[in-house]
């Protein structure tokens, strides 16, 4: 049997033929000058389905919430010049949380190339430091080969995006496709089987510690490890936190679970890291949201890191415990060794954390005179009943999201975490509702956030995606005022959205429906009716203006220095 694909083709037919290939069902998109040839083969081809967004930044971020929530590369395909530039942040976005794309960006010609062409940009030099890998393609016969790899290195080791920036002259240039169905990089060959020395001295260290702490990130989510970690915490009877992009791994119902760590984190999870002697990175790599002063950092463990990335192990701290390998093997390996584990050992750690627990949980003041953001994302919890996907923009909703919505699993929280993205949530949910149609796909904003990119609301319109957007409305830049309140003085620089479009009329003017929320009663009825509909709606709701998020850790400070109310 052959081990590659061969026909003769222009450069933007094999494309599609690699499309087809890597089973793409979904691309993302928004065509240009250099890209015509392109989707002229789109137009011509049906391997796939094609979304036309509204900007290229929306295109990234729907592409990446596809790959977030299916497991799968996401797919975009953007022009040359401001399309490129354009989409940058959205690369970014999906570079700084490891998730994989595959970008095709269109180029000026090779001839053109150099001569500050018409729309022309050094698309692989301003991408390099946030692309995992990029392309710019100056032969016909590279294509194939640059496709294939493009997939392989966005998917394999820690993901992320790959970018291949196409001139146009070589996407109308015939060529041999011989597509290769593997593919072997001698520089490029990530471990995959965890060191078994290493995960026996884990084993042995878990043994002797009295208080020790698993630290789940988003690698749990990425190499879908959920079942396996769950695992571990039941076997071992030792307590979990996770990151914001861990949210769902352990599922909030599971009594071991201590909540999200971190600036926002819950009590009893900042004091777990500060107190416990045996702190189990499992995915993680040490933001600097979640470890706050360093110095302070769980300052009375040692560190064991599991990483699929070598060079996140000792980049930020010094781990007694390095093991390099996929996550979900590490942990498979780890289990096998523990039959034998007294899982008794921890009862006393854990009525310490019990007794943290109880002392500060997530709390609110629920007032009948105004509605509290608390209390609708809980709401919205309990009325979606976990049939929901929940993408987020970037502030106070997003941390409130966080902290009061209730995640059973993994991949149902779709958020921008190391890159703290505005903008990204409403597109990100589109890419969500098409990985995931039987759910509903709900995008939690603030009024800030939501004019970001509100123009794919015109995107959810045409495609008929039933996009329901929540907008949290204080009539602020929350978490930026938030801020300004603790740390300067009530100097509220440049974060009144008083001045704000009348956000019924304005999705209704897309074809969309929506509400206006002042009170418990008018956000159950308007909600309920939003599920109904199974068309793209939008919620203003009014909530309390000067709400702040707690607890808060503030910068540069340890983590057991919260500011709890």
């Amino acid at each position: 049997m052959p081990n590659t694909i061969t026909n003769k083709m222009i450069g933007a037919k094999m494309i599609m033929e690699a499309f087809k290939e890597e089973g793409v069902e979904i691309v993302f998109g928004y065509p240009g000058g250099a890209v015509l040839f392109i989707y002229d083969e789109i137009y011509k081809q049906n391997y796939f389905k094609h979304v036309l967004t509204r900007h290229e930044q929306g295109a990234l971020h729907a592409a990446d919430g596809y790959a977030r929530a299916s497991g799968k590369v996401g797919v975009a395909i953007i022009t040359s010049g401001p399309g490129f530039t354009n989409a940058v942040t959205g690369i970014a976005t999906a570079y700084t949380d490891s998730i994989p794309l595959v970008v095709i960006s269109g180029q000026v010609p090779i001839t053109q190339i150099g001569t500050d062409a018409f729309q022309e940009i050094d698309a692989v030099g301003i991408s390099r430091p946030c692309t995992k890998h990029n392309y710019l393609v100056k032969n016909i016969k590279e294509l194939p080969r640059i496709l294939k790899e493009a997939f392989y290195i966005a998917k394999s080791g820690r993901p992320g995006p790959v970018l291949i920036d196409l001139p146009k002259d070589i996407s109308n240039t015939i060529g041999e496709f011989s597509y290769p169905k593997t593919i072997e990089l001698q520089t490029y060959k990530p471990t995959i089987k965890g060191n078994s020395r290493q995960i026996l001295k884990l084993k042995d260290a878990i043994c002797q510690a009295k208080k020790p702490l698993f630290y789940i990130g988003g690698g749990a989510v990425i190499a879908n490890a959920s079942n396996e970690i769950r695992r571990l915490i039941k076997i071992t009877n030792i307590p979990a936190v996770e990151t914001l992009m861990a949210r769902g791994v352990c599922g909030d119902s599971n009594d071991l679970f201590l909540g999200m760590a971190g600036m926002h984190g819950s009590y009893a999870s900042n004091m777990a890291i500060s107190e416990c002697d045996l702190l189990i990175s499992l995915g993680a790599r040490f933001d600097d949201r979640i470890t706050g002063k360093l110095s302070e950092f769980a300052k009375h463990a040692k560190i064991a890191h599991v990483d699929v990335d070598p060079s996140s192990i000792g980049k930020i701290v010094n781990a007694s415990y390095p093991i390099v390998g996929n996550l979900k093997n590490v942990c498979e390996e780890l289990l096998n060794t523990l039959s034998d584990y007294d899982n008794t050992k921890t009862k006393k750690w854990l009525c310490t954390l019990e007794s943290y627990k109880a002392k500060h949980s997530f709390h609110y003041k629920d007032l009948n005179d105004v509605l509290k953001p608390q209390w609708v994302i809980e709401t919205i919890s309990q009325m979606t009943n976990g049939d929901a996907i929940i993408s987020t923009d970037v502030g106070q909703h997003q941390m409130w999201t966080a902290q009061f919505y209730k995640f059973s699993n993994p991949r149902e929280f779709i958020t921008s975490g190391g890159l703290g993205t505005m903008g990204f949530g409403l597109p990100a949910a589109i890419g969500a509702k098409i990985a995931q149609e039987k759910k509903y796909s709900i995008n939690i904003s603030g009024d800030g956030s939501i004019m970001m990119n509100i123009q794919e609301l015109m995107t959810c319109i045409e495609q008929n995606i039933p996009v329901i957007n929540v907008v949290l409305n204080n009539n602020y830049l929350g978490m930026v005022r938030q801020w300004q309140t603790f740390f300067y003085n009530e100097r509220y620089s440049s974060v009144d959205l008083t001045y704000q479009p009348d956000f019924v009329k304005l999705i209704e003017s897309f074809g969309g429906v929506g509400f206006i929320v002042h009170t418990k009663e008018e956000f159950k009825a308007a909600f309920q009716e939003a599920m109904k509909l199974n068309k793209v709606s939008l919620l203003d709701v009014k909530i309390d203006r000067m709400e702040s998020v707690f607890p808060m850790v503030p910068s540069g400070e340890a983590l057991y220095n919260m500011i709890l109310n």
